[in-house]
């Protein structure tokens, strides 16, 4: 299955190993936007209010066509900044965009208790409690 794994940035270090695994298990995978420069959004906002705003729009266009090239996006919503099962707003975006565009979506932890938590219980991903074989 071709896959687009989603995540925040400051996760990207734990994304590899995932990938791997999936790769092995035959499934063909799409690595999160701006993932070669995680923190590139934060070298935009030091160069101005502008060129971040370009940045982020761009990225966020970046998000239709791989979510659409692909059968399934994967959710690595792990613990951020000691927030459980983190999911933020872009990547909430990739969730939505993969319920519009009929896709399978894989949660690697439960749904958060956060602002977007009724919506991700109404589009009912599947939750694989971090067991990468229930990705199928």
């Amino acid at each position: 299955m071709k896959i687009f794994i989603c995540c925040s940035k400051y996760i990207y270090d734990r994304v590899l190993p995932i990938k791997q695994e999936l790769e092995s298990q035959g499934h063909v995978i799409t690595l999160p936007n701006s993932f070669d420069a995680p923190m590139k959004e934060e070298e935009m906002k030091r160069e101005g209010k502008e060129e971040h705003i370009e940045w982020k729009r761009n990225m966020m266009k970046k998000q239709e066509p791989k979510v659409r090239e692909n059968e399934a996006i994967l959710v690595l919503n792990l613990e951020k900044h000691g927030q459980q099962n983190y999911i933020g707003g872009a990547t909430f975006l990739e969730i939505f965009k993969a319920f519009e565009l009929e896709k399978k979506i894989f949660l690697y932890n439960p749904i958060p208790e956060n602002i977007f938590q009724d919506e991700l219980i109404a589009i009912n991903p599947t939750v694989i409690n971090g067991d990468l074989s229930f990705v199928v």
